[in-house]
Order: C-alpha cells, then structure tokens, then sequence
C-alpha cells in the first residue's frame, strides 16, 4: 500500500512539475523573464525531487531491517527445531542402545 502511495506521490509531483513548465513557457512574459522563472522552478523540483529520493530511501531501510527481523526470525526457529530433532535422535539412539 505504501508503494502505490509512494509512486502517486512521485507521478502527482512529476505532473505539478510538468505543469508548472508548460504554465510558464506559455504565460506572457519576456524571455529572460521566462527563462529566471524556469530556473527557479527546475531548483525547487530538484529540491522536492531529492526530499522525496531521501524519504523513499528512509522507507526502503526501513522496509529492509524489517524483513530482514522477520527472515532472522524465521531462521532461528528453524535453526532451534531442527536442534530439537537432533537432540531427540541422540536421546533415541542412548535409550536403544542402553536396551
């Protein structure tokens, strides 16, 4: 879910973006004028840009050390049950030869 909301937050970005540039080469101003404009506004969506890269970098580490908690987890069950297993086949083969 948070994925979906992450890529609708990339493409309403990109949109706004996008609009913002055709917005201001189509608006009554004198060139220079235009191009100040177009600079200042390719500034502030490099500047979300990077703020939305960092903050999907922050979700990605987060996301990672969870799985990584839960595939840890699931190791050392595994790795507890088949200790179980191996201590019962040694209690098994004591108590047959004993007999």
């Amino acid at each position: 879910m948070r994925q979906k909301m992450a890529w609708f937050v990339v493409g309403a970005l990109s949109g706004l973006a996008a609009g913002l540039a055709v917005g201001i080469l189509f608006a009554p101003s004198s060139g220079a004028k235009t191009r100040r404009r177009l600079a200042t506004e390719a500034r502030r969506a490099a500047e979300v840009a990077r703020n939305m890269a960092d903050g999907a970098e922050r979700v990605a580490e987060s996301l990672g050390g969870r799985v990584e908690h839960y595939l840890g987890r699931d190791e050392e069950v595994a790795r507890r049950k088949v200790r179980e297993i191996r201590e019962g086949v040694q209690r098994y083969t004591r108590a047959q030869t004993a007999n």
